[in-house]
C-alpha cells in the first residue's frame, strides 16, 4: 500500500487529458495520416478511419488506463498487481517496457530532423535553396554522422529535462504548453492553406468520400490500412498509456476520458489534412510524395509563398512539438517504470534513461550513413525499418491481444474487475454489452492486422 499513496500524481484532469493525448499525436498524425488518406481515397478512406478508430483502438486505450489506475504502476508492475496468483501475464509487461525502448530508438531521431528543420526554416537557409538543392540537403543532412547524432542528442535532452523536473511541475505544465501551442499553430496553418488560389480542389478530394477510389485500391487493403492507422495513431499495446492512468484519481469514468482523448488525436490528424492537401493542390504537389513530402515538396511549396519563411518555421515548429509531446510522453514511462522497478529517484532515473536512450538511438541515425549497407529486411531497408517492424508489426499487435484477454477473460484480471475500475467516477460508462465482441471477434481482427501486417512486408 505504500507504493499507491507514495505514487506521485497529476494535477489536473486537463494535465491527464494533455499528456495522454501528447502520447497519442505524433509524426502518424500529421504525416503518416495524410499521406495514407491520398492513397486510399481521400474521404471515403477518412470515413473507414474514423469507424475503425471507434470500434477498434478506442475500447483498448480505456484497458490500458484502467490496468494503469487499478494497479497504480507502471506496465510492468500493473500485471504483476492484478493478475491471478499462478499466472504469468507479467512477463508481457517486459516485452511492453523493451517496446518502449524501441520506440525510442527512432522516435527521437525522427525527432531530431524536425528541430534541425525547425532552425533551418527560421534561420532562412531553406528559402534559398532551389527545390533540386532542397532534395539534395535532407539526403546530405541524413548522410552526416556527426551533425545527426546532435540533433538527436538534444531532442533526448530537452525531453530527459522536462521529465526531469518533475511529474507536475514539468512533464504536465510543459506538455500543456506544448499541446496549446501545437493546436493554435495547426489551426493557423490550416487557415492559411485553405485560401490558397486553388485549395477546393484539395478540400474536395479530402473531404468529399470517393468509395469508388477505396474499391479501386482493394478494399481488404484499404480496411487493413485504416485499421492500422487508427491502432498505431493511439500508441496502444505496450503501456504508453497505462502509465498516466496510474496518475489520476477515480473521480471521472474512463470511458469519456478515453473519447475526449481520441478526438483530440483525430482533430490533430484531420487538422493536418486540411495543412496539406489544399497546399499540395494549389501548388501541384502529389499529395503521396513519401517521406519527401514533408522535407523536400513541402519546403519547395514554401519558398513560393509569401512569408514562406515565417510559414515554413511555423509548420516544422509544429512538427517538432507534435513529435517532442510523444518524446516526453514516453520517456516518463520509462523513468516511471525504472522507479517502480529498481526503487531509483526520479533524478536518477531519469539521469540512466538520458544516456541508455542516446546510445540505443546511435543505430537509428549511423543507419543512413556509416551504417547504410546494412539492409536488416532485405534490399532497400534500414536500422529505422527493422525498429519500426518490430514496434509495429509485432509488439503493438499483439499487446494489443493481450490486454484485451486480460481485461475480458477469466483467466486474466477479469471483466467484473476492469468494469468497476473503467466505471468509477463521474461520465461516459463502458458499454458492458461489448464484452462477447471485445472476447472473441476483436481478437482474430488483431490477429488479423498481426498476419497481414507479415504478408504485406515478407510476401506481397
Amino acid at each position: 500500500m505504500e507504493k499507491v499513496n507514495s505514487r506521485e500524481s497529476l494535477a489536473s484532469r486537463l494535465g491527464f487529458i494533455f499528456l495522454s493525448a501528447g502520447c497519442a499525436i505524433g509524426l502518424g498524425n500529421v504525416w503518416r495520416f495524410p499521406y495514407i488518406t491520398g492513397q486510399y481515397g481521400g474521404g471515403a478512406f477518412v470515413v473507414l478511419y474514423l469507424l475503425c478508430l471507434l470500434f477498434l483502438a478506442l475500447p483498448i486505450m480505456v484497458m490500458e488506463f484502467a490496468v494503469g489506475r487499478a494497479s497504480r504502476q507502471s506496465i510492468v508492475g500493473s500485471f504483476k498487481a492484478l493478475q491471478p496468483k499462478g499466472t504469468y501475464w507479467s512477463l508481457f509487461g517486459y516485452l511492453g517496457l523493451a517496446g518502449n525502448y524501441i520506440l525510442m530508438m527512432f522516435y527521437t531521431t525522427v525527432t531530431g530532423w524536425m528541430l534541425a528543420y525547425t532552425w533551418q526554416a527560421a534561420a532562412g537557409r531553406l528559402a534559398i535553396l532551389t527545390p533540386e538543392q532542397i532534395g539534395a540537403h535532407f539526403g546530405a543532412m541524413l548522410a552526416d554522422p556527426w551533425t545527426m547524432p546532435l540533433w538527436l542528442f538534444l531532442a533526448i535532452l530537452i525531453g530527459s529535462a522536462i521529465c526531469g523536473i518533475g511529474l507536475q511541475r514539468g512533464v504536465e505544465r510543459i506538455t500543456k504548453l506544448m499541446m496549446a501551442g501545437l493546436f493554435l499553430i495547426m489551426i493557423a496553418l490550416a487557415l492559411r492553406s485553405v485560401t490558397l488560389p486553388g485549395a477546393g480542389k484539395g478540400l474536395s478530394f479530402y473531404l468529399k468520400p470517393n468509395f469508388g477510389n477505396l474499391v479501386a485500391k482493394g478494399l481488404w487493403t484499404s480496411v487493413y490500412a485504416a485499421m492500422g492507422q487508427a491502432f498505431f495513431t493511439l500508441s496502444i499495446g505496450v503501456g504508453s498509456m497505462a502509465i498516466f492512468g496510474s496518475y489520476i484519481s477515480r473521480d471521472r469514468a474512463l470511458t469519456g476520458e478515453s473519447v475526449i482523448i481520441t478526438a483530440l488525436d483525430t482533430f490533430v490528424a484531420i487538422t493536418a489534412g486540411l495543412i496539406i492537401f489544399p497546399a499540395c493542390f494549389a501548388y501541384n504537389i502529389d499529395p503521396g510524395a513519401g517521406p519527401g513530402l514533408i522535407f523536400v515538396t513541402l519546403p519547395t511549396m514554401f519558398n513560393h509563398m509569401p512569408q514562406g519563411r515565417l510559414w515554413s518555421a511555423l509548420f516544422f515548429l509544429f512538427m517538432s512539438f507534435a513529435a517532442m509531446s510523444t518524446v516526453v510522453a514516453v520517456f516518463e514511462h520509462l523513468i516511471a517504470s525504472s522507479m517502480d522497478i529498481l526503487g531509483w529517484s526520479r533524478k536518477k532515473a531519469t539521469t540512466v534513461n538520458f544516456f541508455a536512450i542516446f546510445i540505443l538511438s546511435l543505430p537509428c541515425v549511423l543507419g543512413f550513413n556509416v551504417w547504410s549497407s546494412f539492409a536488416p529486411l532485405g534490399k532497400g531497408t534500414i536500422v529505422l525499418d527493422l525498429e519500426d517492424f518490430i514496434l509495429s508489426n509485432n509488439l503493438l499487435p499483439l499487446g494489443a491481444i493481450v490486454y484485451l484477454l486480460f481485461c475480458c477473460s477469466r483467466y486474466g484480471w477479469g471483466w467484473d474487475n476492469f468494469i468497476a475500475e473503467a466505471d468509477a467516477g463521474e461520465g461516459l460508462k463502458f458499454p458492458r454489452a461489448l464484452r462477447g465482441y471485445l472476447l472473441y471477434v476483436l481478437p482474430l481482427i488483431m490477429l488479423a492486422i498481426f498476419a497481414f501486417g507479415y504478408y504485406e512486408k515478407f510476401f506481397k
